[in-house]
């Protein structure tokens, strides 16, 4: 009887500690935006309205470790009378830290990189701006050694016109969903 025992716990810790990344050798994942949300506005002060995003966020790590990351991703722009299509490309660089919790993944991570906007003439027109950014990320193991992830991303960000001094505000919430590999 206490050879069962020993058995069941034995085998129920193992599904429930060794299926979380927090235990695996090297953590990669990917995901993807949903939504972007501007919070900042134009230097007139009309606000900054999105349609759409698209791209990708890549991170890779090692438990106890610190992970690095990489954002990349496009956000279209809805603007009042223009004829083409404008867009905030974001690029930023991540440094993350997985907390080893079993049962739940959770990320806490901050980044630096760039933003820019792109139209025919925004290059002329347009600095490319610093961007910074803090974001978290809940995940929930689906099966052994896989999980999916929601994350949320808080970026700072700012243009500033080449004609003028003042800066286009350009922060906002980047939601995303991702899933994590781990070997």
């Amino acid at each position: 009887m206490i050879r069962k025992i020993i058995i069941s716990c034995i085998a129920a810790t193992s599904l429930i500690l060794f299926s979380n990344q927090a235990f695996a050798l090297i953590n990669i994942s990917v995901g993807v935006p949903l939504s972007h949300t501007f919070t900042g506005k134009y230097n007139d002060g009309s606000e900054v309205k999105s349609d759409g995003v698209s791209g990708t966020f890549v991170q890779i790590g090692v438990p106890i470790l610190p992970g690095i990351g990489m954002d990349n991703y496009k956000t279209k722009l809805k603007v009042d009378g223009a004829t083409e299509q404008h867009e905030v490309e974001t690029s930023i660089y991540n440094l993350y830290y997985l907390l080893p919790i079993p049962v739940i993944n959770l990320t806490f991570g901050a980044g630096v990189g760039s933003t820019e906007l792109k139209c025919s003439y925004c290059a002329a027109n347009f600095d490319k701006g610093s961007a910074t950014q803090v974001y978290a990320s809940l995940g929930f193991p689906i099966i052994p050694l896989f999980d999916l992830h929601l994350s949320y991303r808080s970026v700072s960000s700012k243009l500033k016109n080449k004609s003028e001094t003042e800066e286009h505000d350009f922060g906002g919430n980047v939601m995303g969903l991702g899933i994590g590999f781990n070997f």
